[in-house]
């Protein structure tokens, strides 16, 4: 049996039709692999996203959030001798105003973490008063005892 021109043709027709189709499927398994790639990289940065988001919220929450409050005030060391010095320090949120009771040699401003250097000649009582923009106080009271 021979074949003729006719024959070859059909044949190589054949051949370009099913050529197409594995071309077809070809590229879109790879489309597919680009889409899920794409899709899994999008799901990476929004929990990548989230998870920042959450680490801002719980270190927004670790400064007073957006509450107006008194963190700290402390003294240290808590008892000083006569002479020495010893560092006041107080934290705040959302204050719009601090001052300290009796004035320290430094100026206070409202600050997350501030200390101030004072050298009291006898036992004193010190006072933080905090105010925010709304006209609301709030006072901290410590004892710095002189030996």
């Amino acid at each position: 049996m021979a074949f003729g021109p006719d024959d070859s043709q059909s044949t190589a027709r054949t051949i370009f039709r099913f050529s197409w189709i594995v071309v077809v499927i070809a590229a879109l398994i790879v489309a597919g692999i680009f889409y899920s790639r794409w899709q899994e990289n999008r799901d990476i940065e929004e929990k990548a996203a989230a998870a920042k988001r959450a680490k801002a919220q719980e270190l927004v929450e670790d400064f007073g959030g957006n509450d107006f409050k008194i963190l700290n005030f402390y003294a240290a060391p808590g008892a000083i001798r006569r002479g020495d010095e010893a560092a006041l320090c107080y934290g705040v949120s959302n204050a719009k105003g601090v001052t300290l009771e009796p004035k320290a040699s430094e100026d206070v401003w409202p600050s997350l973490n501030r200390c101030v250097e004072v050298s009291p000649k006898k036992t004193t009582a010190y006072t933080l008063t905090a105010s925010d923009a709304a006209g609301h106080k709030k006072t901290a009271t410590l004892t710095l005892t002189v030996q």
